[in-house]
């Protein structure tokens, strides 16, 4: 039985990853030990992993996740607070398979969209 999924995702400079989603995002690194070459990162019940990736293009980086929330708006606003860019193909907008949604992308161009589902929105 599958109960949980943590994407793994390239990133070329551990400190700069690591200050964007904790500084920024406001995930919490797990585990009390660094290692080099790897980072996890946990907000909520959502966990990403990292590995090093020096020689990464940004550019050319397929690197996508897709996150649910129960509160897109207060997500979106919190981020815009933060001065969080949003993507500038992927504000906040109700998409036509039901899902409220926006997209931002880490110093890598990892993206990440953020969703809700249109029905469960107060």
């Amino acid at each position: 039985m599958l109960t949980d999924i943590h994407p793994k995702l390239p990133m070329r400079n551990q400190a700069i990853t690591k200050d964007f989603y904790i500084n920024k995002l406001g995930f919490h690194q797990l585990g009390s030990k660094e290692y080099d070459n790897y980072l996890m990162v946990k907000k909520d019940d959502i966990e990403i992993h990292f590995f090093l990736f020096k020689k990464l293009k940004p550019k050319k980086n397929y690197g996508m996740v897709y996150i649910r929330t129960e509160a897109i708006d207060a997500l979106y606003q919190k981020f815009l607070d933060n001065k969080i860019t949003i993507h500038p193909n992927a504000p906040l907008k109700t998409q036509p398979w039901g899902q409220k949604e926006f997209s931002i992308l880490d110093p890598d161009h990892n993206l990440l969209t953020f969703g809700q589902d249109v029905d469960s929105i107060q």
